[in-house]
């Protein structure tokens, strides 16, 4: 039988844990204070967020030391708690204030952000009327290390057998990704840096936490949204480019004979796929739109 301990020496073996040097600040909305020791980082077990994905998220950058799209995250996040029914413990205006303390906090000039609302704590089985309250969480840590090489060289992507997430999940950021955390690893198996995931029936939808699109005959090609979640990070770069864009059905043989594929993510901005699966895209090199998408991107963070 395992050894049991007292509330004092359990606290003491918590904090004989090492640190996570990539945490930098956390916000539990329950103790309604930041704590900025990554041993202390806690979820409840309880909390419907933990043991029935019932929750919602968003990952928000900051750099410059400014948050990048922090209203337009919060939007999206709002429409997926009103598509489940959740409202925050909270009103929204203080959970703003609250990103921006936690990022102040964390005294750095560069990171990632990540809110989280829950059904709350109460129970383990699936009735939300066991959460009395629901939770929020805010926690800041350390920005991707990309190597620059990505941009300048370009990724390669491969389709993966997970299918998209069926239309009414699909349009809700919640905190249950393991169709794209399954995408992700079929990729790595491949040898593939990025999975692309399509319908059932063979159209193309998104990335693991990607958006996807290609650019064909000068004009911007995004698939059709009702089995994706529109990025913020697309939505603002069609926004500064001004470029013709158009929603439509996308199959395989699309990406074949694209002359860019594009990803698009709030930490990647925008990067080239220069293959797919087996077939060298463009001329092997980022396409110029790509290109485009990520300086525009920039000098909008620098300016916000």
């Amino acid at each position: 039988m395992k050894e049991v301990v007292s509330t004092d020496e359990f606290l003491k073996k918590i904090l004989s844990s090492s640190k996570k040097d990539f945490l930098f600040a956390f916000y539990d909305h329950r103790l309604g204070v930041i704590c900025k020791d990554p041993r202390l980082f806690l979820i409840p077990i309880d909390d419907h967020l933990v043991h029935r994905g019932d929750g919602v998220f968003e990952t928000i950058k900051f750099v410059f030391k400014k948050i990048y799209l922090l209203k337009e995250h919060l939007e999206r996040m709002k429409r997926s708690c009103s598509k489940i029914f959740l409202d925050p413990p909270c009103p929204w205006e203080e959970i703003e204030d609250i990103v921006k303390d936690v990022v102040r906090v964390s005294e750095r000039e560069k990171g990632v952000i990540s809110i989280f609302i829950g059904r709350g704590c109460g129970g383990f089985s699936v009735d939300i009327d066991e959460c009395k309250t629901s939770s929020l969480y805010v926690v800041c840590r350390k920005f991707p290390d990309y190597p620059k090489e990505m941009w300048d060289k370009g990724v390669k992507a491969c389709k993966v057998s997970i299918p998209a997430k069926q239309s009414y999940l699909s349009q809700i950021k919640s905190v249950n990704y393991l169709p794209n955390v399954l995408m992700k690893r079929e990729a790595k198996k491949k040898g593939y840096d990025y999975p692309v995931c399509f319908t059932e029936d063979g159209y193309l939808a998104e990335g693991a936490t990607e958006n996807i699109c290609i650019v064909k005959n000068g004009k911007l090609l995004i698939p059709e949204p009702s089995r994706i979640l529109l990025g913020t990070t697309l939505k603002r770069a069609i926004e500064l480019s001004k470029i013709d864009y158009k929603f439509c059905a996308l199959k395989e043989k699309d990406l074949y004979s694209a002359d860019e594929i594009i990803l698009l993510g709030t930490t990647i901005d925008a990067l080239s796929v220069v293959k797919y699966n087996e077939k060298t895209i463009g001329d092997g090199t980022p396409g110029e739109v790509s290109k485009l998408f990520r300086s525009l991107l920039i000098k909008d963070q620098q300016s916000c």
